[in-house]
């Protein structure tokens, strides 16, 4: 990949937190007030963190492993949860309209697994329909690097400017393509774009080397991405990492709902990111309440 300049990213200065006056979130003490409050139900003013579960991957995968009945798998681990990520038509038809649980909704689609190239998205629901659903956040995919990359950064932008219109913040989603490469330098250039054109929040991978310059690069929160199922152990020292270095928490999900035992992995996670349990010790949490069912 080229480099921006010929001294790219050598002053992240990682240790030093960024100012955030008179709000508890990065990059969001400016934003109007009913931007922040839904922000502030999504993320939790204590910890600055937020568990967010990934329920969304029907919108390209179908019925997924873990979420071919959200109703007997998901809604019983919507108390466990800070914020939910989902579309809407599992909203409307599955999940309880009696939940205060915040709701991120998935607001880009278009090709499916059984296409070759899928950043070929465009948005796929429109923000009047967040407002209707009383959704605290929207998610929209972009593909920095990717066929339609262009396409994907108007869809998210178009998507801001609707947010702001009406107070809803836009998590941008970094998609990384069969050919990317997944490194810190990729994902510092894709996070630092979708801050730029006014995400609120991103969603992002993490990487084992040098996590801490994408998080201090990035002007607004970064939230870690669950990606592939994992032994428990790997997943929540990733969840640790990320959280260590820098991100605001996590939006996990085949982490969670593959699991062999879903409530103890998400009490697990939330230890790590509201807590800062270690791994380990997260670990025999779960192992503890998973033994009592």
């Amino acid at each position: 990949m080229p480099e921006a300049d010929d001294k790219e990213g050598e002053r992240y200065q990682a240790d030093k937190p960024q100012a955030t006056p008179g709000f508890f979130l990065k990059g969001s003490h400016q934003l109007d007030w009913g931007m922040k409050n839904r922000l502030a139900r999504t993320f939790n003013p204590r910890s600055g963190r937020t568990v967010m579960l990934a329920i969304d991957h029907g919108y390209f995968q179908g019925p997924t492993t873990g979420l071919e009945r959200i109703d007997l798998s998901i809604v019983p681990l919507l108390p466990a949860c800070d914020a939910l990520f989902c579309t809407r038509g599992v909203l409307r038809s599955v999940i309880p309209a009696e939940s205060t649980k915040p709701i991120c909704l998935r607001a880009s689609g278009g090709p499916s697994i059984l296409r070759d190239e899928l950043s070929d998205e465009q948005i796929a629901m429109d923000m009047d329909d967040a407002v209707r659903l009383n959704a605290t956040g929207v998610g929209i995919q972009v593909f920095i690097g990717g066929e339609h990359e262009t396409r994907s950064v108007h869809n998210m932008t178009k998507l801001v400017d609707a947010g702001l219109r009406v107070g809803i913040p836009v998590m941008g989603i970094t998609a990384v393509g069969k050919d990317m490469v997944r490194d810190a330098k990729y994902f510092r250039l894709a996070c630092r774009i979708i801050a730029e054109l006014g995400a609120q929040y991103v969603k992002t991978y993490y990487v084992e080397q040098d996590f801490e310059t994408v998080t201090a690069s990035c002007p607004v929160p970064i939230v870690m991405a669950g990606g592939k199922k994992l032994a428990e152990l790997d997943a929540l020292t990733m969840a640790y990492n990320a959280v260590q270095q820098g991100a605001a928490g996590v939006d996990m999900g085949r982490n969670i709902f593959q699991s062999d035992a879903p409530k103890a992995m998400i009490a697990a996670v939330a230890a790590v990111v509201h807590q800062n349990m270690k791994p380990k010790e997260a670990l025999e949490l779960f192992k503890s309440m998973k033994a009592k069912g």
